[in-house]
């Protein structure tokens, strides 16, 4: 099972059976569980309908505490739709935890050198779960630019230059279970980037050094991008430049490879100063 259904398998558990915890605890559960599910449908938002079901709480309950977490600035609903979203409070409380978890305050100073450098967009990812998610956006002065990729959005591991570049630094075995457990999503949404085209994307990733989305998500916005290490190699974040087609030809690719891998090496020197420790992760599987 995931990490993020295991929490959420948890949480739902403790507000089903156990009968000694304090109404206010399985309140403050009930809430997290909720905030966790808005935030797992991403850019999309979720209706109160689909809560409903995944937390199986009574809609009245359900509604209540939306209310409560909407009046906390934690979540935010479109008045049109109706869905549900992560509110401005959790950017905030995001930006503030940046500072420990470390990446994104340090490897800010390199998007802004790459954006320069380059005069293109320059973005830097995470992965979580299966999943790639953009936590930074950094605008170069070039005054054509793509719009493919904003900060907050998630894709499937190897959607995006980003995001095949994680993907392809992982070990076969974990590449594997990532493409497995996004099968449905993929088919569904991301029909380019079948199972197997995704193989083949990683394996020339491997090969090149580098990872190219040549416009399979949006045409002629073309990316490159690299991944980012801990000193046990285990990958924790990418670095990629997004440019139309006819700024990302093939001696330009090279220029624009080494930038990346230059950037991420320094973001590394300070990734393993700060916490050279830190156990590897690997895709979590599910146990009989």
């Amino acid at each position: 099972m995931l990490e993020y259904q295991k929490t959420i398998a948890a949480r739902l558990a403790v507000q089903g059976i156990d009968a000694g915890a304090s109404y206010g605890a399985q309140a403050i559960d009930k809430a997290a569980t909720l905030l966790l599910l808005v935030g797992r449908a991403g850019p999309s938002g979720t209706r109160l309908s689909d809560l409903v079901e995944q937390c199986s709480l009574p809609k009245p309950t359900v509604r209540r505490m939306l209310l409560a977490l909407l009046r906390a600035g934690l979540l935010d609903q479109d008045s049109d739709t109706r869905r549900y979203y992560l509110g401005p409070e959790i950017h905030v409380l995001g930006t503030l935890a940046s500072a420990r978890f470390g990446i994104h305050s340090i490897a800010l100073r390199s998007l802004v050198r790459l954006s320069q450098q380059t005069g293109d967009t320059a973005f830097l990812s995470v992965p979580r779960d299966v999943h790639s998610i953009c936590v930074h956006r950094e605008e170069g002065p070039y005054p054509i630019r793509v719009h493919a990729l904003h900060a907050g959005d998630r894709h499937p591991l190897g959607v995006g230059a980003g995001g095949l570049a994680l993907l392809a630094a992982l070990p076969d075995e974990d590449v594997e279970e990532v493409l497995a457990a996004n099968a449905d999503i993929l088919a569904d949404k991301y029909p380019p980037f079948s199972p197997s085209a995704l193989r083949g994307l990683v394996q020339d990733t491997r090969t090149r050094g580098y990872a190219l989305n040549p416009g399979m998500l949006l045409p002629d916005s073309w990316a490159i991008g690299v991944s980012i290490h801990r000193s046990d190699g285990r990958p924790v974040g990418a670095l990629s430049i997004a440019a139309t087609e006819s700024r990302l030809y093939p001696e330009r690719q090279l220029e624009i490879a080494s930038l990346l891998k230059k950037e991420a090496s320094w973001i590394e020197t300070r990734l393993n100063e700060t916490d050279p420790g830190e156990k590897p992760a690997r895709v979590r599987r599910n146990r009989p």
